[in-house]
């Protein structure tokens, strides 16, 4: 973008300093996000939102500062500029809104940038792995006092089990033929765990198992950490909505725990690492262990298990749908997707054994 349009709509929002240059983040794969250095010491990220993936902004943007808000209250004895270490801070334009829209389509948002702080793309090793643990359970723990209900659903049944087998259905019925035998083996497969993957589901349906503010996009990279790797929050609360800890809590797992990239082909890389989770799941309870339920405890595996699984009848969905979601390189990108995730699956099936 150029430097003096989005100069133009950063001096829309009230931020009191001279923009001096602009990069783009390309961790992302939605939204459009920029750092924009100024000539003072705070610095910026400024962010497009996807409209089209997100059909209420308003409403998500709203999610995001109550969530923040609620967050920093949870420091009332800290200095403000400790605060800004820990908690993601949104600047309003000069109307008052936490939103710039620019001809009436795009939507911005401006938050202040946290200094001296950097994100990983994959996990390298176990300390990475405890710290990133530590950041979602302090995340989740810290929330749990906050009423899930004042949140809008960003993306309706973003981890709803009943709708993924309602879509997978649909495009069994619509796939061809020669797509319908290349992907025979993980119908089978699907067919077989249905009625496990559909035990969190019920759980929460029936109210055995809470509804709480969740993150939703727990990858590794959404993990922000110091200089030393030491974490200091979480960060992209685009998808922060009412949910349960374990669809956070799994899709972590599923991300950080993969020995290979999502679409490796060359399935004897991929594995279920048994040491990240070990260090993951210890991190992580060492802030949660007192606010989650018995029941939340017990099932934290099945949670890992069934967030590999969602994500491998996605891409199988849309393989059977000839590529109509996810971006593909080459004809059977997604059919190699799935059988990356149900590869990942079955490594942990092995593995499930020695995960406490």
């Amino acid at each position: 973008m150029k430097a003096k349009k989005l100069q133009f709509i950063f001096d829309e929002f009230e931020h009191q300093h001279a923009y001096k240059s602009h990069s783009e983040l390309k961790s992302g794969h939605i939204n459009d996000t920029f750092l924009v250095k100024t000539g003072g010491e705070t610095h910026y990220i400024l962010q497009r939102i996807n409209h089209t993936i997100f059909k209420d902004v308003p409403g998500l943007v709203n999610n995001k500062v109550l969530v923040s808000n609620h967050l920093k209250s949870k420091y009332s004895n800290t200095s403000e500029e400790k605060i800004t270490n820990k908690v993601l801070r949104f600047v309003k334009i000069k109307n008052s809104n936490l939103y710039y829209l620019k001809d009436g389509e795009n939507y911005w948002n401006l938050m202040i940038f946290i200094d001296d702080s950097i994100t990983h793309e994959i996990v390298k090793n176990k300390e990475i792995a405890f710290e990133a643990g530590k950041l979602l359970g302090d995340f989740l723990n810290k929330t749990s006092d906050f009423e899930s209900d004042k949140l809008i659903d960003v993306i309706p049944n973003f981890h709803d089990m009943t709708f993924r087998f309602q879509q997978y259905n649909a495009s069994l019925k619509s796939a061809s033929k020669e797509r319908l035998e290349k992907a025979s083996k993980y119908i089978k497969i699907v067919a077989d765990l249905k009625d496990e993957m559909h035990i969190l589901q019920t759980l929460k349906e029936t109210g055995k198992i809470p509804t709480r503010v969740t993150h939703n996009d727990t990858k590794i990279s959404n993990s922000l950490f110091d200089e030393n790797n030491q974490g200091i929050c979480i960060i992209d609360t685009d998808t922060v909505m009412p949910g349960i800890i374990h669809y956070d809590f799994g899709d972590a797992i599923r991300t950080i725990c993969n020995t290979a990239a999502e679409d490796e082909k060359d399935l004897s890389k991929v594995e279920f690492n048994l040491a990240f989770y070990k260090a993951y799941k210890k991190g992580f309870l060492e802030n949660t262990v007192d606010s989650l339920s018995e029941i939340e405890l017990k099932y934290l595996p099945l949670a890992a298990k069934t967030m590999i699984f969602i994500m491998a009848l996605r891409f199988l969905t849309d393989y059977l749908n000839k590529d109509t979601y996810y971006k593909t390189d080459y004809l059977e990108h997604n059919l190699d997707r799935a059988k990356n995730q149900f590869k990942l699956m079955e490594s942990f099936t092995e593995k499930k054994y020695n995960l406490t």
